[in-house]
């Protein structure tokens, strides 16, 4: 099944006008509950000791993530993945590297739950937030039902819409062809000449598909991907593949961390996914392009 998915996929692709679409001008959502969603986000008390919150890992203020190839959770426990941006991250088709979350909602519910992480649970943390006169006044006044695990994952999920950092490529999509340099448009036709963009497309140019990693040649790594979802032998070393939009900001790179500069990555990932030995002036030619992926965070204030 996942072979003719990709030939499925691949073949779309190639009908596909422009594989690479901008940002919306506008998203939609609650402003209340996002604003309710950020103060969850950057409060201590969804952990089990009251020493990390949401923003110790996924810092919005060095692109959505913390630069560490493996964050540090409670009582200084270091988890075994590198920490995905949040930036962006409503337009993935699944969120964590596995795929194990279907929706931002789900999403949330595993580092707040997870011994390693945050390891509280949602019996506790509703008791925190309605003890707190301001948290079970503003609940009380976006939910109906008060504060609710539901209610607490749906504010924080809101507040996520609302990070969205368009880029100078977006407006060069958007027909402006002075939004980026001359050296970026011709390492963007490099990404596509080299088949970069067979799994980097889209919206979030990239999270819209999973892909094993080592398709062409080998890469060893300690950890299965999908497989730890489906359980099927087939789906070990898939991994959601992971959207660029602002990945000049977000090394270390790849699920475990392992390579810092993003140089490295791009000459990496065209040996082991595509079987290119990408040159020297190439390799400077895409990560160029990359940087105009880079985008501006307004946070909702």
């Amino acid at each position: 099944m996942r072979f003719l998915f990709l030939i499925f996929f691949t073949f779309n692709l190639l009908w596909a006008k422009e594989l690479i679409y901008p940002l919306p001008l506008e998203m939609k959502f609650d402003r209340q509950k996002a604003l309710l969603g950020k103060k969850l986000y950057s409060d201590p008390i969804l952990s089990k000791d009251n020493t990390i919150s949401c923003s110790s890992c996924h810092n919005l203020y060095t692109a959505g993530v913390d630069n560490l190839p493996h964050s540090f959770g409670i009582k200084g426990q270091k988890g075994n993945l590198n920490t995905p941006t949040v930036l962006n991250s409503y337009f993935n088709f699944r969120q964590m590297w596995d795929g194990r979350a279907k929706t931002l909602q789900h999403q949330a519910v595993f580092p707040i739950t997870n011994p390693v992480e945050m390891g509280n649970d949602f019996d506790t943390i509703v008791s925190r937030l309605e003890g707190d006169k301001e948290y079970k006044k503003l609940f009380k006044s976006l939910y109906k039902n008060g504060v609710t695990k539901d209610n607490i994952v749906d504010a924080l999920a809101e507040f996520q819409k609302t990070l969205v950092t368009p880029s100078p490529f977006d407006a060069y999509l958007r027909g402006d062809e002075d939004a980026i340099s001359q050296k970026q448009k011709e390492g963007y036709e490099l990404f596509k000449k080299k088949g970069c963009i067979s799994c980097h497309n889209g919206i979030n140019v990239g999270g819209a598909s999973y892909s094993r990693l080592g398709i062409v040649n080998p890469h060893e790594t300690e950890h299965f991907g999908l497989y730890n979802v489906t359980k099927n032998e087939l789906d070990k070393f898939f991994f959601k593949v992971p959207g660029l939009r602002n990945v000049e900001l977000t090394y270390p790179y790849f699920h475990d961390g392992d390579v810092q500069t993003l140089k490295d990555a791009i000459k990496i990932i065209a040996q082991i996914q595509l079987g290119v030995n990408l040159k020297e002036d190439e390799t400077e030619l895409i990560e160029e392009f990359l940087k105009s992926l880079t985008g501006k965070l307004e946070i909702i204030k």
